[in-house]
């Protein structure tokens, strides 16, 4: 099924999947759909995740010292799915664990369990010509990351390759909340706008309802990772009430900003 948002602005919500364990994170998922999410991120848990910042980094480990795998994470999305018929699911990985499983391979098994699209954090546009071939052969939507910093051209290419939606990074730097929340999301959202259609969801350091609030004034979706996972880490035990608790009081910024926009 195509990647859609179903509320105005959408919300993309992040998990570590196996932290603290796959049964756990299920539930998670299933409380953040509950709440409101319109896409879940399956994140894969990886052993130097050079692009997240210590939440998910710490996340990442506990999760690998369960053994959590690239193919339990894709039973994981087929057991979400099956409860949840309209809500968008990604995998969110490095490439190594895809390279691992065999690029064809991880393709047919995501397909077959209902995954909507892939992000790889690590994949450059530029280097994607097998990985978009094969999503492309699966129905899978290829999603890439726009930094502020990339040039006209590339953003070009990057919204020509990507489907479902493009993937606004805020800032420069590693995942994690922030206060602040930089003028250069809004300025890349505009310029993605002149080479793209699709949705652009903004994400990197949204952790509250005002910050959720202004980001959806000018993108089509709020993408909320380190912020959850952080909720999941100090609620040991009330993981998945403590999420959809979270997420009740960050989608607040959902209903102002509809009511204003």
């Amino acid at each position: 099924m195509p990647l859609t948002f179903h509320n105005s602005p959408g919300f993309v919500a992040y998990v570590t999947c196996g932290d603290p364990d796959l049964a756990t994170t299920r539930e998670i998922v299933l409380a953040a759909i509950e709440a409101g999410a319109d896409v879940i991120e399956l994140g894969v848990p990886f052993s130097d995740p050079v692009a997240d910042g210590p939440v998910i980094q710490r996340a990442s480990e506990r999760a690998l010292k369960h053994g959590t795998s690239l193919g339990q994470v894709l039973t994981l999305a087929s057991e979400v799915r099956q409860h949840a018929q309209s809500t968008g699911l990604v995998v969110f990985t490095y490439l190594n664990p895809i390279l691992r499983m065999g690029m064809e391979k991880f393709c047919a098994v995501a397909r077959h369990a209902g995954v909507d699209g892939v992000l790889v954090t690590d994949l450059p546009v530029e280097e994607a010509g097998e990985y978009l071939r094969c999503m492309k052969a699966n129905d899978l939507a290829p999603i890439f990351l726009a930094a502020p910093t990339s040039p006209d051209e590339r953003l070009k290419r990057i919204a020509e390759a990507s489907r479902g939606f493009v993937y606004s990074v805020s800032r420069t730097g590693v995942t994690g909340a922030r206060q602040q929340l930089a003028d250069d999301a809004k300025k890349l959202v505009k310029r993605l706008r002149r080479v793209t259609k699709l949705p652009v969801a903004v994400g990197f350091g949204i952790s509250s309802a005002e910050q959720f609030a202004a980001v959806g004034e000018f993108a089509d979706a709020v993408v909320v990772g380190s912020a959850i996972v952080d909720t999941v880490e100090r609620n040991r035990g009330r993981e998945a009430a403590a999420v959809k608790e979270f997420v009740g009081k960050l989608l607040v910024g959902r209903v102002r900003t509809a009511m204003t926009g």
